[in-house]
């Protein structure tokens, strides 16, 4: 599947498949499901390997079941839109409620999404040349920027448009029809595929960006001069499907960049600033023979949230956002609390593999393209479903319910005015676990039915809590179960 960079798809298109294919995107949802956990790479002929994108509603989630949904009454037959990355397809750095949609869809319809790393620039050679998309994005001259606003902090920040206050490039926003306050999105993650190389010179071949960046956990805290260091690795990520893993090409120290405007950034303080190679030494004996699984997956994925217009991508909060969870990739089936209108779904901060914690400040920051199925549940149809309480992001995978608990559950809300400031001086691990331990205490008596010492039982002996990512101003700790325990309620 192709489409010009600058083209939004819609039901007119023709870049379905025709209605007699509707049972293998049943098919490949349940696969990618089965096979979530080993997180294998797999290109098609094109930008997706979905077959039938105009088929019937992929089989209910074991958690939404009971919970009825909107989806295309009748026929029950769905709308497939192809969102590419473009100049005017992205909000780079924040979240809006009131932003214009990219496209309006129904209950149930498909979206193909690119996006687009926002460390693209750290080899542009790499992972811009050659990308009419990417290149719309991330162009920068002396009289302009192809994005000018870049997070969402003044105008008039000294380090560009936008202040740095966010940095994700986000695709979207995807405006849900019907979508009101209270109800719930399901977002189901049907395919998953890097971005391939533009550049004829890297044809076939895909990259990623790793920054040690000054915002890592691990900042300040190293054995060996400079301390205060900033280091870049570029990976190579495969896009043949013969391995699930990545390679380091080289790595480099970051020295001040001079961007096209005439501002030095001597730090990564300013997202997509160009990096002159010529001003860099690379190293390019890392990482021998070391295999890094990819784990493809959407850092930032979530809608928008209702207490303010603009809000930086990153920090998360109760409608999702920059998770940072690995496991939200192929197969994986996302629930998100619609706070604004519409809903008005984003996603970015595409990776090729992260660990638990993200703890350098980054993943191997690569841009890829995501197929999703978003499923409305009104709010008039909650009440005595598994749906009716969440308030939180909720990922389901093939065989774990996982939730995800914060440093403060809804910053913008707790914190007060400054919030998106505040928020950077106060997260804890603590605080994040005490979350994650609040809402898996309600998961357990509310969907299943455990009192509150049955809960607290089985959370010591049974559910896995892990730090999610200690980088993104709203520290996180996810708290996994396993829905074997539950046979009744096992997918």
């Amino acid at each position: 599947m192709t489409t010009p960079y600058n083209h939004i798809c819609s039901p007119a298109c023709t870049h379905g498949a025709s209605p007699a294919e509707e049972k293998l995107i049943k098919e490949e949802f349940q696969v990618a499901r089965r096979s979530f956990l080993r997180d294998a790479m797999v290109v098609g002929g094109g930008a997706v390997s979905v077959g039938a994108l105009t088929g019937a509603m992929a089989p209910a989630s074991a958690f939404a079941q009971g919970a009825s949904s909107t989806a295309k009454p009748g026929s029950g037959m769905a709308s497939h839109y192809y969102i590419p990355a473009a100049a005017n397809t992205v909000l780079w750095g924040y979240f809006s409620k009131s932003a214009k949609p990219v496209v309006e869809v129904e209950s149930g319809d498909y979206v193909t999404i690119e996006t687009l790393t926002h460390h693209a620039n750290d080899d542009a050679e790499r992972m811009v040349q050659g990308d009419a998309g990417a290149e719309s994005v991330f162009f920068w001259d002396k009289q302009r920027k192809g994005v000018n606003r870049r997070g969402a902090g003044p105008m008039d920040a000294k380090n560009g448009a936008g202040g740095g206050q966010g940095v994700h490039i986000c695709t979207g926003p995807v405006r849900v029809k019907d979508a009101e306050p209270g109800d719930i999105l399901e977002v189901r993650i049907i395919d998953v595929v890097p971005r391939p190389s533009g550049n004829p010179k890297y044809k076939g071949r895909a990259f990623g960006s790793n920054a040690a960046a000054n915002w890592g956990f691990h900042y300040g805290d190293t054995l060996t001069e400079p301390k205060k260091r900033e280091v870049v690795t570029i990976y190579e990520v495969d896009v043949t499907g013969e391995r699930n893993w990545a390679r380091a090409v080289y790595n480099f120290r970051w020295t001040p960049q001079t961007d096209p405007f005439g501002v030095v950034h001597p730090t990564i303080d300013y997202p997509g600033v160009p990096v002159d190679h010529r001003t860099v030494s690379k190293n390019e004996n890392v990482l021998k023979n070391i295999r890094v699984p990819v784990r493809p997956h959407f850092g930032t994925i979530g809608v928008a949230p209702a207490e303010a217009d603009m809000v930086s991508s990153i920090p998360p909060s109760y409608t999702g956002g920059n998770i940072d969870n690995w496991r939200i990739g192929k197969g994986a089936t996302m629930y998100f609390p619609v706070a604004a209108p519409g809903a008005m779904f984003t996603v970015g901060d595409p990776h090729a593999s992260q660990g638990d914690s993200e703890l350098c400040g980054t993943a191997i920051e690569c841009s890829l393209t995501g197929t999703f199925q978003l499923i409305l549940h009104k709010k008039a149809s909650l009440p005595g479903t598994p749906l009716a309480e969440l308030r939180y992001p909720l990922l389901e995978t093939q065989d774990e319910w996982l939730l995800h608990g914060f440093s403060y559950a809804n910053y913008l809300a707790e914190l007060g005015p400054d919030a998106q400031n505040q928020i950077f001086k106060k997260s804890s691990v603590d605080l994040a676990l005490r979350d994650a331990y609040h809402k898996m205490r309600h998961f357990l008596m509310t969907t299943q039915g455990l009192g509150e010492d049955e809960a607290i039982s089985l959370m010591s002996i049974a559910v896995d809590f892990g730090i999610t990512q200690v980088v993104d101003g709203n520290w996180g700790v996810h708290a996994l179960v396993k829905k074997s325990i539950f046979p009744a309620r096992g997918g």
